[in-house]
């Protein structure tokens, strides 16, 4: 049964981030989830070494993931035509733990329309190749392969992704 949600993404980044923080909980409860947030949780002040903090926050993120019975998200571009790399980390880290991850972004697209669209000082005269003349990759999906193949995307903000997970829910935790 699918209570609790992991909100991952780079909201933990945005000046209003405990706001934000809040809000995504409000939507999640609304939706009948209880939503727990990287933020929710603050560093020991005694932990006061930068590479402390960071192992201390590391851990409990994992623990906060480990808690939830599924994840939501945030794998809009972020910093470029890239989700944020620790979201993505925590999305694979949930997967290996067999639990569901829902993710959002906000336009529909195949990755490489999303990047052309976005970024488009990131690609190659040709159009086909980054500026670097990597490929970039296209195989009609959203993201990468990695990200939209193991978690359904919803094209939208954390609210169409909830309400989609609520469907999910209705279908998938009926009692057998």
């Amino acid at each position: 049964m699918i209570r609790r949600l992991y909100l991952a993404g780079p909201d933990v980044f945005r000046p209003d981030a405990q706001a934000r923080g809040r809000e995504l909980k409000a939507l999640c409860a609304q939706a009948g989830f209880e939503g727990l947030f990287p933020l929710d949780q603050d560093v020991p002040a005694a932990i006061s070494e930068p590479s402390e903090q960071a192992a201390w926050i590391y851990r409990a993120n994992i623990g906060l993931i480990e808690r939830a019975d599924a994840v939501l998200a945030n794998l809009d571009f972020f910093r470029g035509p890239e989700p944020d790399s620790g979201t993505c980390f925590e999305v694979g880290y949930a997967v290996a733990k067999g639990k569901p991850v829902f993710g959002y972004i906000p336009e529909h697209g195949s990755f490489a329309q999303r990047i052309r669209a976005r970024h488009p000082q990131a690609i190659g005269a040709d159009g086909v190749l980054d500026l670097h003349g990597w490929s970039i990759e296209e195989f009609g999906l959203p993201l990468n392969l990695m990200l939209s193949v193991p978690a359904p995307l919803v094209v939208g903000d954390a609210g169409a992704a909830l309400a989609q997970l609520a469907r999910w829910r209705q279908v998938h935790d009926r009692p057998r």
